[in-house]
Parts: structure tokens; sequence; C-alpha cells
């Protein structure tokens, strides 16, 4: 009897620990078959279009208008707009965000981190169409002013009242900062005080020390912050709505565009027939540029964890 009543504890425990398994198991299989899912649907409602209008005429025609007697589906300056729109958010705010992680952790005091966390946190529970709104009424009148001092006199430019890729990036830059700043403050964290022991050790100065140890040693986190970040910008659609002017342009800094996101909002209510194929097409080169973004830093990321061990 009393072999029996010890036994019971580990039982439970033993059977406690496979409805673990079985439900963590679940979970990986679930997060699977949602990409997995996801993946397979965009192909094939992408892929049709492709194989009626032909991969040039799509990914390289510079005309769209869908709804004109002779539809024209050219999607180059869209893809264009919203490439050089995230890239130029992403260098202007990854690095930003980078310093400000640095400031918070190895800088600041605890009082003055105190006071800056809080506001990185609200900055991120700012909803997109808050940042949208006040970029029109604050960002777009303050670039219509630089647009027309620029401008003044010409015959040929086309004035966009301030809506235009500069009020884009400057909008997504702000809005990745958050998430920048909070994963690499955690990496920075992460790295161990005996590394920046031994620098210091070694005569390296403060900066030195930060720059050439901790935030190398940092990198992988850091990569994985610029990648959610990337992924941020890449998917903000009511914001840039709001700001970027939408129109169907070459993207230089003062000309409307248009970015593959808001291309999907504006249409996709009223399309139909092969206007509709062809906004799912955008959808479908939209998350291949993502998903290759994501892999090519993984890719980077997973070449720093070596080069760190």
């Amino acid at each position: 009897m009393n072999h029996r009543t010890e036994g019971k504890p580990g039982h439970r425990h033993n059977t406690a620990e496979a409805v673990a398994r079985a439900l963590l198991f679940i979970c990986a299989v679930a997060a699977i078959f949602a990409v997995c899912a996801i993946t397979f649907y965009m192909f094939a409602k992408g892929l049709p279009a492709l194989g009626k209008i032909g991969v040039k005429d799509l990914l390289f025609g510079t005309v769209w208008k869908p709804t004109a007697s002779e539809p024209r589906f050219g999607i180059a300056y869209i893809l264009l707009s919203s490439l050089v729109g995230t890239a130029l958010s992403v260098a202007l705010g990854v690095p930003l965000g980078l310093f400000t992680a640095v400031f918070l952790t190895e800088v600041s005091g605890k009082k003055t981190a105190a006071l800056v966390e809080p506001a990185v946190e609200l900055l991120a529970a700012i909803p997109s169409v808050i940042y949208g709104l006040v970029g029109m009424m604050v960002l777009n009148p303050a670039m219509y002013r630089l647009e027309k001092l620029i401008f003044a006199g010409s015959q040929t430019h086309q004035f966009t009242g301030g809506a235009n890729l500069l009020s884009a990036v400057v909008v997504l830059a702000i809005m990745i900062l958050p998430t920048v700043i909070s994963v690499s403050a955690s990496s920075l964290r992460a790295v161990p005080d005996s590394l920046r022991a031994a620098s210091l050790a070694l005569g390296a100065s403060k900066m030195q020390t930060i720059f050439k140890v901790t935030v190398p040693a940092a990198r992988s986190g850091i990569l994985t912050g610029v990648v959610l970040g990337i992924g941020r910008a890449l998917g903000e659609a009511m914001a840039i709505n709001m700001v970027a002017g939408g129109s169907v342009n070459l993207p230089l800094p003062f000309h409307s565009v248009r970015f593959l996101t808001t291309q999907l909002v504006s249409e996709m209510g009223y399309a139909e027939g092969t206007h509709r194929q062809v906004l799912f097409t955008v959808g479908l080169v939209l998350y291949l540029f993502i998903l290759a973004v994501n892999l090519i830093l993984l890719k980077m990321r997973r070449k720093g964890e070596k080069g760190n061990g």
C-alpha cells in the first residue's frame, strides 16, 4: 500500500509532463501550419494574374490603370516606392533606435532610463492611424513649406501639399523606433558584465567598450530588432495611406507615391476580375519580399552567432 501511495505523485508528474509536451507540440504544429497555409493561399491566388499579364508587364511596367478601357497593371513604381521608402526609413530609424538603446543601457542613469523607457513603450502602443493623423496635420504642412522653398518658381514640379515619399519615410522611421529600441536594449543588457570589465581593464575607453565589445556581442539580438522593424515598415498601410499622397510615381523625395500595402488597402474593396487577381499578386510580391528579407537577416544572424561562438 505504501509503495503504491508513494508512486502516485511520480505518476501524476509524468502525466502532467506528457500533457505539457503534447500542448507545446500542438502549438508548434499550429504555427507551422499557419505559415504553410498562408504561403499556399498567397501563391494560389497570386500566380494566375502572372500568367494572364506576364511577369515583364506586371513587375516592370510603370503604368497602373486597372479601370481603363485597355487596362494596364504595371507595379514597378509601386514596388520601387515600397523598397525605397522602407530602406530609407530603416536607414533613419535603426541607427536612432540603436543609439537610444545604447544610451538607456550603457550611458544613462537609472532615473533617466525610468523616464525614457515608458515613453518608448508608449510609442509602441500608439495606433497607426494616430501616427498618420499627426503626420497629416503636422508633418505634411511642414514638408509642403519645404517643398515650396526648394521648388519656388519651378514650372515642371507637381506640388504634393507635403504628402510625399519624404513624409512617409519620416513616419515609418518613427514607427519602427520602439521595436528597434526595446529589442536592442534587451540584447545589450544580456551581454555579460565580464566582457565590459575585461575591455576596460585592457585600457579601452567607455565608448570604445560600447561600440567595439558590447554592441558586437549583442549583434544577434540587434539584427532581430532590425528584422521586426523592417516587417513593421513593410506591412504598414494606414499611416502611409494618410501621408504619402497615393499617386503612382517614381519614388523621389517630393513625389506623391503609393506603397504595395496602400495599393491593396485603397483598391481591394471595389476590384473585381483581373484587377482583383492582380492585387493578390501584389500581396504575393509583398509577402515574398518580406520572406526574402527575413531569410537574409536570419542568415546574417546565424553567421554572427557562429562568429561570437
